[in-house]
């Protein structure tokens, strides 16, 4: 009955912002139509055509009844901007973001806990002190400030715009190495934020770990304070950073605008930026909806995962 009222909870969270976004994006300054023709000789009789076929001389009751409808299909509608499905055009740009935000996540997440460990194992040293304020700092910077303070410091070393050079070898190898060399800044910008996270919340949790009864059992056995550290302390006081892990992913895909913006990235952010300066309704709302969905996602497995991993905690 739970696990059922929790994927009701998520598909009503997700079915919120879809509405809300539609009439959110209807208050962007600009109108579609005039920045489609921007730079081309039309006239108001073919802008009024557009406007017809777009669905956008419609009442807004009928707009939003359209696009819920279609929606509900999991028809998301059709580009102004690309002139293509906004599926289509969405797909084509998740790739680059998931490489981004998977390889950034994954680095977070090993650097993170290291960290925090070693940081409360050893509480109060130098090493301690020092992480601890390294990580409030990163936490408390804005992410584009972040990418551009690197791009500025060693932009002479990697690329700080695209994903590829155009004129690089098309071998498989060449191309890896190419798309390596670009994802250094973004990626680096985004595991600097994402880790100071994941290392304060693992010292907090193992913090409250280190005086429990059964680490002092532990010791009284004659285990060495290491073995009492990864075999005993750790397992307990990882639940709440794997849980924040699920929990910023999704936050993370829908946080990787600023990133991919800052350094052109081509993946959703990017799309999104570029979507707004439209505006591109039907793209902004997909987006939305695509990005909403993969913190909804994130969430309930997050929740779920809880329940797996700590037994106290019933999922059904």
């Amino acid at each position: 009955m739970r696990l059922a009222g929790r994927f009701g909870g998520a598909a009503l969270s997700l079915l919120m912002v879809a509405v809300l976004g539609f009439f959110l994006f209807r208050v962007v300054p600009g109108d579609p139509v005039v920045s489609m023709t921007r730079g081309r000789p039309t006239t108001a009789a073919m802008q009024a055509e557009l406007r017809a076929q777009f669905g956008l001389d419609r009442p807004l009751h009928e707009q939003f009844w359209s696009y819920f409808t279609s929606l509900l299909r999991g028809d998301l509608g059709t580009s102004f901007t690309f002139r293509r499905p906004v599926s289509d055009v969405v797909l084509e740009r998740l790739g680059p973001t998931l490489l981004l935000v998977g390889t950034a996540t994954l680095i977070a997440v090993l650097l993170g806990l290291w960290l925090g460990v070693r940081a409360a194992w050893r509480r109060d040293s130098v090493f301690d002190k020092v992480t601890t304020g390294v990580s409030l700092t990163l936490w408390a910077v804005p992410t584009f400030w972040l990418g551009m303070l690197l791009m500025m410091l060693t932009g002479d070393l990697f690329p700080s715009r695209g994903m590829r050079d155009t004129d690089t070898a098309p071998d498989f190898v060449s191309q890896a190495l190419d798309v390596g060399h670009h994802l250094v800044l973004p990626s680096v910008t985004l595991v600097a934020v994402v880790c100071a996270e994941y290392a304060l919340v693992m010292r907090s949790s193992l913090l409250e770990e280190m005086h429990a009864p059964y680490l002092m059992t532990a010791r009284a056995k004659g285990l060495r304070d290491d073995l009492v550290r990864r075999r005993h302390a750790v397992p307990n006081a990882v639940l709440p950073a794997i849980t924040l892990v699920f929990l910023r992913f999704g936050l993370v895909v829908a946080g990787a605008i600023t990133t991919e913006t800052v350094f052109s990235w081509p993946g959703l952010g990017l799309l999104f930026y570029d979507a707004l300066t439209g505006p591109d309704y039907f793209l902004l709302q997909g987006l939305l909806v695509v990005t909403a969905g993969a913190v909804v996602v994130m969430n309930l497995l997050a929740d779920l995962l809880h329940g797996v991993l700590d037994p106290r905690v019933k999922v059904v």
